[in-house]
């Protein structure tokens, strides 16, 4: 099953893209992973963009499906794979499909905007240790210290406000009109990210079912 997994920033993609992997036994491929490992391995499309990342310039379509197309061309995505981080707007999906990329399913996992401010605003990191805290959900024993070494716990940059709602407005101008268009191919399916994240993983197997 050749999957692409969609969802705004804060959704819970790369959780449910774990369980996926383990029902389905198939590999995720995320685009900026896959690159770096093109790069290293020196392949012919990894060479090109190489080429591009030198130059300052921003690695073309076709070269990210070039090497998606090497990946998914491996043993381990035999049985399927699952895309994250890419298509991330129509044409890269209408430059997928003229390649011959076969896409089964996409899965929208949908949370509402003020969720995903909520969820990510009240999240405090610790630097030191990597633990993570939640205002609301998770509250350290102290506030603004890490339970694990007593050391501050900070908001990161990306869970800031003003970088949350930009991140949010480039999803729905630039991502979001993926679901028009997959859903008009028969594909979409779209799934409402729970409070609990076992019970999201529920829906989105039984989706894939």
């Amino acid at each position: 099953m050749n999957l692409i997994l969609l969802g705004a920033p804060g959704a819970g993609k790369g959780t449910q893209a774990e369980v996926i992997c383990k029902e389905f036994n198939i590999p995720t491929i995320s685009t900026g992973n896959m690159l770096r490992a093109a790069v290293k391995e020196g392949t012919e499309y990894g060479l090109k963009a190489k080429a591009a990342m030198d130059a300052g310039a921003l690695v073309s379509d076709e070269i990210v499906i070039g090497i998606l197309k090497d990946r998914i061309a491996q043993d381990d995505a035999q049985n399927g794979f699952i895309l994250d981080g890419f298509p991330r707007t129509v044409p890269q999906a209408e430059a997928l499909d003229e390649m011959g990329v076969k896409i089964d399913k996409v899965v929208e996992i949908f949370v509402p905007d003020e969720k995903i401010q909520k969820r990510m605003s009240g999240r405090r990191v610790c630097l030191d240790c990597g633990a993570t805290f939640h205002t609301e959900y998770n509250p350290p024993k102290q506030e603004g210290i890490c339970d694990s070494c007593g050391k501050e716990l900070v908001v990161r940059k990306d869970d800031e406000p003003e970088t949350v709602k930009s991140r949010l407005k480039t999803y729905h101008e630039q991502t979001a009109p993926l679901k028009d268009y997959y859903a008009a191919q028969g594909k979409l399916v779209s799934v409402e990210g729970q409070e609990e994240v076992a019970d999201t993983s529920r829906l989105v197997l039984d989706a894939l079912k």
